[in-house]
Order: structure tokens, then sequence, then C-alpha cells
């Protein structure tokens, strides 16, 4: 198995089943909080990170770029982790930050609202009704989140390739169907698994140091990789970014080839 995403609202249970689910495997298991601080080397600050990773469309909007900046840092951290696969990965975002194939196995995991009621009455000492009013406004943050950034319905089941509800079983239950989920040989971490896990890992790299240099941070680009050769789509703001890109993504570990057919003239005063 090449990696699984487990997807949750606040307070599911999501963290233990991870664990639960990286011991029976084998795997790393790794959350937000990990890839913030990967992140954070280029110089943002991890606060700012979370912002981008949690806050609903009010502040993406104020701040479009620097959105656009820490979700290419996001992306590129969780993308450098999970590139030699197995790994069990619990965020925000992860079943859309890594796309969809083979190589990824999407579960999410459903809670009912007393389970989570008492989970933060133990770990944030709230009353019932506070607890309450925190789990609505963290779901309903991840859902405006999940809608502006990718047009989509967070709790769509055609997301996942699995979804289980915790009303009708236990963590450790889950688990178990969750891991033999992951050894069935379809979701295997075959060579065309490593090889688009590489691909992403390279693309998200590319774009994200664009996103940082001076030279080109202020393009919002997108990339794809396929066994080295990179393909770049947006727009340039002056002509003479399209050189800046060649040099800058060229000069990357592992890019072989560029294409920039794509990149769009600044647009004509």
């Amino acid at each position: 198995m090449a990696v699984v995403t487990i997807s949750r609202g606040s307070f599911s249970g999501g963290k233990t089943m991870a664990e639960c689910l990286a011991a029976n495997l084998g795997y790393r298991c790794i959350g937000r909080d990990a890839i913030v601080e990967r992140a954070a080397v280029h110089g943002i600050s991890q606060a700012d990170l979370r912002k981008a990773l949690e806050s609903p469309p009010g502040f993406l909007e104020r701040f479009s770029h620097n959105r656009y900046k820490y979700l290419a840092l996001i992306q590129d951290a969780l993308a450098q982790e999970v590139r030699t696969g197995k790994v069990i990965y619990h965020g925000l975002a992860g079943h859309l930050l890594l796309g969809s194939g083979n190589h990824i196995l999407r579960t999410r995991v459903i809670a009912p609202l007393d389970f989570r009621v008492r989970l933060v009455h133990e770990r944030l000492n709230y009353t019932r009704s506070e607890a309450i009013a925190y789990i609505q406004k963290m779901d309903e943050h991840r859902q405006r989140w999940t809608s502006y950034l990718y047009g989509v319905n967070w709790g769509d089941p055609t997301l996942y390739d699995l979804v289980l509800n915790l009303a009708q079983m236990s963590i450790d239950t889950a688990c178990h169907i969750i891991e033999a989920a992951a050894r069935r040989r379809c979701f295997e971490l075959t060579p065309v698994c490593q090889r688009a896990l590489e691909d992403l890992a390279l693309a998200s790299k590319v774009r994200a140091t664009l996103a940082v240099t001076p030279e080109t941070e202020g393009l919002e680009l997108e990339a794809s990789a396929h066994d080295g050769v990179v393909t770049l789509q947006g727009k340039l703001a002056v002509s003479t970014q399209l050189e800046d890109v060649r040099q800058i993504a060229m000069g990357i570990p592992g890019v072989t080839g560029l294409d920039l057919d794509q990149l769009m003239p600044p647009m004509r005063g």
C-alpha cells in the first residue's frame, strides 16, 4: 500500500484511528502539525500556514496570493513526506492535496455527535453546549474551506474509497476494516503507483520553489510531472519571467525537461 488518508471532523477519533492503523501495518503516521512544521522551513510562520489550512474564505480571500503560496508549500511538504509510500496521513484535505489513484486509499470517518462531544469535554473541558457549538463551527469552516478551494462538498462520499460510521462500530473495528482494505492488491505500492508519487512530489517541489523564489513568487501556476518532465500552466506577469521560470525549474533535482507551452504571456497594455 502506498498512502492512506483519513478525513474526519474535529474530535471524531481520526488520530487514534491513524495510530492504530500505522501500528498494524507498520507504516509511518503523520498529521497536520508535522506537515506545517516541514513547510515552515521556507520562512513562513506556522500560525499562518495553519490558517491557510483551516480558515474559511474570509481569511483566504483577503490574502489570496499568500493562500496560494502557503498551500503550495503545504502540498509540497506532504508530497515529500509520502513519496516513498507506507504512510498514514490524518489531516485536513489529504485526499484533495494528494489526488486520487490506486496509490491513495482515501478514507473518511464519521462519528456520532455524542462521541465527539465527549472527546471535546475530556480534552478541552467544555460544557456540552460549548462543545456542540465548537464542533459545529469547525465543521462549517472545513466545509467552506473545501468548497472555496476545490469546489467540492467535504462530506461527499464519492470523494472517498471507504466511509466508516463509528455509530456502528468501535475505532478498533474500523481500524481493522481499513487495514484489510489497505492490504488488498488493488492498493499495493506497484511501480506505477510509486511513479505517480514521485511525479506528484516533483511537480509539488517545482510549484513551491517558484512560489518562494523572488523572481517568480508573484506567479500562481499549476504543475504536473511525468517521468521528470514538468508541465506548467498559468499566466506570466512580465515576459522576462519565462526565462526565470525555466532556469529555476531546471535547477531542481529530478527535473529533466519542461513543457512551458501553456504559460500565457502577460497582457499587453
